[in-house]
């Protein structure tokens, strides 16, 4: 396992899903609870339905009111949605309070203003929780008003739909916030209302984003969570192969869904599982370039670029990611920059050979790691390494030994970090004079993202 892949695996533990929380918000869960059982739920399991067959357009269905298809709706709202991916929030909450004002029972209006604060949640690595109550709130209320919708007609699929992802939101952020019971009570019920929106797939690209997730993800989440097998029970196995197309699909024609679909799309394949970062980069790049404020895109661009050795692309896009924090632009902040910082640091010193500027976004990438609480690992841990590193080609003991006695603090015993601060260290004891002319043995260079 090289350099890169053991940072990526610090810092970007991608698609650590649970239950149905995969449906949409995706994204890493950062514990389990061993052990943890299930209490019963309240809602009855729709039998079990075999997942074998997609785009099933059921032979009567009266979606008269489903303003999930009305294309006057989608017309009107698709500034709304470009906005909200782009982090536009301001406006694009606009025009999802407007359509609440005229639809006030429908839960659609509830849901995208849910979707619009989730991605505000998002640019944190989902650490941020100053968005919490406003989040579950908005999901509440879709909940309720599709419930109702669902008790007046178990044929409408439109409130299925709302159903099984607001929960499948609900799930996501409670296990983020490490509330099991409430995580599992809420996955069982999403995965429910899955199976029975799946009758519509037929219908809309919009209705099969949810079972594409299940597919892909299925078998991997009862292995991963063993504690949401007692759910997974009930439900049928998944498809790797079917969710990834179903995934193509969704991304190309979904309205609401095609952007969330691409961004799935984009870290499964960046992934452990899939290992296609070249075919990952050429969707954030089309991402970032249709939405050039999200964050959240920004940086994974970055990363691919990065991953790939694309380092003038790299190099551009961490520059503009700082120029935004800097702006105080919406999503810019701590977890970016730490990033991009990052990874100007190492450009600084492998592609321009300047270890002075290097040393500087090194600092600012630790700084950016502290102020968003992540400085125990990733970023953090390879940045005070390549520090106490240059400070060791540069013969200066006391700093090299400062941060390298950190990364010894932090770093893994098994480590290749480790090990070689561990060196530097018995190499270079405490009362070893700065500067002192001997030849400094530094520890191996960290060579990250080079092919």
């Amino acid at each position: 396992m090289n350099a890169f892949t053991r940072l990526r695996r610090a810092v970007c533990p991608t698609l650590r899903l649970a239950g149905c929380a995969l449906l949409f918000a995706g994204g890493p869960v950062r514990a389990q609870v061993p052990g943890f059982e299930t209490e019963p739920d309240t809602v009855r399991a729709l039998p079990n339905i075999e997942l074998t067959t997609v785009d099933v357009l059921p032979s009567t269905v009266d979606t008269k009111g489903w303003l999930l298809l009305d294309k006057d709706i989608q017309l009107e709202l698709g500034g709304a949605v470009h906005n909200l991916y782009d982090f536009k929030f301001d406006k694009a909450d606009r025009q999802f309070r407007s359509l609440r004002r005229r639809y006030p029972d429908h839960p659609m209006p509830y849901f995208l203003l849910g979707l619009s604060t989730w991605w505000k949640i998002m640019p944190s690595n989902t650490y941020a929780t100053e968005y919490d109550k406003r989040f579950f709130a908005y999901f509440d209320t879709a909940i309720v008003k599709a419930q109702r919708l669902y008790d007046g007609d178990n044929q409408n699929y439109e409130a299925s739909f709302f159903l099984s992802a607001a929960y499948g939101f609900d799930a996501r952020l409670h296990a983020e916030r490490r509330d099991w019971r409430q995580a599992t009570v809420s996955s069982k019920r999403a995965l429910t209302y899955l199976q029975k929106s799946r009758q519509a797939n037929g219908l809309s690209p919009e209705f099969a984003f949810g079972e594409a997730l299940f597919n892909y993800y299925a078998d991997w989440v009862a292995g991963e969570y063993p504690w949401l097998r007692p759910v997974l029970l009930f439900f049928p196995k998944g498809n790797r192969a079917l969710g990834l197309a179903q995934l193509g699909t969704a991304a190309r024609e979904g309205f609401y869904t095609g952007t969330e679909a691409r961004f799935f799309q984009m870290r499964i394949l960046a992934s452990d599982q899939e290992k296609r970062v070249a075919e990952a980069m050429q969707t954030s790049r089309t991402l970032t370039r249709e939405f050039p404020d999200n964050a959240c895109f920004a940086r994974s661009y970055a990363n691919h670029t990065f991953t790939e050795g694309e380092w003038a692309e790299c190099e551009r896009t961490s520059r503009e990611i700082l120029t935004k924090l800097n702006q105080g632009m919406p999503g810019y902040e701590g977890t970016s920059g730490r990033a991009a910082t990052y990874y100007l640091g190492y450009l600084m010193e492998e592609r321009h050979h300047d270890p002075g500027r290097a040393q500087d976004y090194y600092r600012r990438c630790l700084v950016f790691s502290e102020s968003v609480n992540q400085a125990k690992g990733g970023y953090y841990l390879f940045a005070l390494a390549n520090l106490g590193r240059i400070a060791g080609t540069q013969r200066n003991v006391v700093d090299a030994r400062r941060y390298f006695e950190q990364v010894l603090a932090l770093a893994s015993r098994k480590s290749p970090l480790y090990r070689d601060a561990r060196t530097y260290l018995r190499q270079h004891p405490a009362t070893a004079p700065v500067n002192s002319g001997r030849s400094a043995v530094s520890p191996s260079k960290l060579v990250l993202g080079t092919r």
